[in-house]
């Protein structure tokens, strides 16, 4: 794979958000910070290529972290289209008010990041990296996007625009923030198959940084 020594950045905010921690069964608890695979959604909810892929190197906390608890109706079923097709050949329906459950949520307030990012081209790809670097600066500063990015859950709605060069992260905060999923690594076989794969995350002086993949296959 091919990528740049500089990776490229933007900002992201938004009144709300949560990056629920996996080891809570029932109720959502945020970590601090972005994981990898929420930042590599917003950037891929901003410009996405079947071309290539991205790689979070690190992730900037620029406001204070903030928690607050709120309590939200929830429905325990996943919805699936095969269940939705069975009831429209053989009837039926979904009562919501029949699966719902009130679950808390420890979430986080006004949050502001910078998410540092390289574009990984995938094999067999020709192409100049920097055609998709400019793009992608293009639609930031542009305001678009091909979905709407969001911060953890999709109510969580997130803005997003270029760093002025005068963002700095909150020297205050370090820290231990236990593991943290990195991404899944799928089998050869193209079975689907995905082995998680976590890594001992920590901010230190308000900065996320993101080992590559390859550190946590060869470990």
């Amino acid at each position: 794979m091919r990528v740049y020594d500089s990776p490229v950045g933007v900002r992201v905010w938004g009144p709300l958000a949560c990056f629920t921690r996996p080891e809570m069964k029932v109720e959502r608890v945020s970590y601090s910070v972005p994981t990898p695979s929420a930042a590599r959604g917003i950037l891929e909810a901003i410009y996405w290529k079947p071309e290539f892929t991205w790689r979070v190197e690190e992730i900037w906390v620029l406001e204070p972290i903030q928690y607050f608890s709120i309590l939200r109706n929830e429905v325990n079923t996943r919805q699936s289209r095969r269940t939705a097709e069975g009831w429209q050949k053989s009837g039926g329906g979904y009562n919501a008010s029949a699966d719902r459950a009130q679950r808390h949520t420890l979430a986080l307030r006004d949050v502001n990041y910078v998410i540092w990012a390289q574009i990984e081209l995938k094999p067999g790809v020709d192409e100049d990296l920097a055609k998709y670097r400019d793009q992608f600066r293009r639609r930031v500063r542009d305001g678009r996007c091909f979905a709407t990015p969001y911060l953890g859950c999709r109510e969580f709605t997130a803005c997003f625009a270029e760093p002025d060069g005068t963002e700095q992260p909150r020297a205050e905060l370090d820290g231990e923030l236990g593991r943290m999923l990195l991404d899944l690594q799928y089998a050869p076989d193209r079975s689907g198959c995905g082995t998680p794969r976590f890594f001992e995350a920590r901010l230190d002086h308000g900065v996320l940084r993101v080992p590559p993949m390859r550190s946590l296959v060869e470990a």
